[in-house]
């Protein structure tokens, strides 16, 4: 295709320099006498035009065309990534937190969202991390045996849906993916994802039934060439009661940072000394 459109070109430029290589017709002896007078003398002639060499020329200008001689396709318009609303938590659908108290979507060390779409189950999450960020789906709050769907960021700065299959300790991606309506983008050093999920499969054994209740194993870490690594922390939080997308509920779980301080055992203690503060030593 290159060779091609060089050779047009230099055929265009042969024209339009008025040299050819081939002898002119009696049409064209007839336009040459035209264009003088009785006498051989010059008479008005208007200049000549070739509609195929002005196309051609417009057409193979560098700027409408790729090294490959193909016109350079238009981008399709790209919508930008709708916000998580946390306000509709509770409401119209179900969100889990970890973090600081008061967090939000964009400030929680990891977020996530479910709610009924038809027979879809839309899923939002959201994870302090550059790499990935998943929820499995689990019957005994333990890793092994788990359906997980991930959200990874890749080398391109892409974040794609990917469907994976917890066999003990390692996650392993399975090519039937169910995820579909994929969104995804990474900004603030957060990967944020949406997508659904049919609320009914055909029973597998790397796929469950969401309209059933499950522990809710949540993870999330570093990507390597848009694989996952290892999660971020050792003992990944899990939901401390299954979860059903029927019943929308706003659970905040605080993250180990913050533990220590809401523990019963912890409250005693600083009630205790406290006390024994303010009543000075014997």
């Amino acid at each position: 295709m290159v060779f091609l459109r060089r050779l047009v070109q230099l055929m265009l430029l042969l024209i339009q320099s008025g040299w050819s290589g081939v002898a002119p017709s009696p049409t064209d002896e007839g336009a040459l006498r035209a264009g003088h007078g009785e006498h051989g003398e010059p008479g008005h002639q208007e200049p000549h035009k070739d509609s195929y060499s002005t196309f051609a020329s417009e057409f193979l200008e560098s700027r409408y065309l790729s090294d490959d001689g193909y016109p350079f396709p238009t981008a399709p318009p790209v919508d930008p990534f709708a916000k998580i609303k946390v306000s509709d938590c509770g409401v119209t659908k179900g969100c889990i937190r970890y973090g600081k108290p008061g967090c939000d979507a964009e400030t929680c060390d990891y977020f996530l969202s479910y709610r009924r779409i038809g027979t879809d189950v839309e899923y939002e999450m959201s994870a302090d991390t550059d790499g990935w960020v998943a929820v499995g789906f689990s019957s005994d709050k333990k890793m092994g045996g788990d359906d997980v769907m991930g959200c990874v960021h890749d080398d391109n700065g892409r974040v794609r849906i990917h469907h994976f299959y917890n066999v003990g300790q390692w996650a392993k991606e399975i090519k039937r993916n169910p995820a579909r309506d994929e969104e995804g983008i990474f900004e603030n050093n957060r990967v944020t994802c949406r997508f659904k999920r049919p609320l009914y499969v055909p029973r597998e054994e790397t796929l469950v039934d969401l309209h059933l209740s499950w522990y809710y194993l949540f993870a999330w870490g570093p990507a390597i060439q848009g694989s996952i690594t290892r999660h971020d922390i050792d003992s990944p939080p899990v939901s401390d009661h299954m979860i059903s997308i029927y019943k929308y509920e706003d659970i905040f779980m605080p993250s180990t940072a913050y533990q220590t301080f809401n523990s019963p055992l912890c409250l005693l203690l600083i009630v205790a000394l406290t006390f024994y503060l303010l009543m000075g030593t014997p």
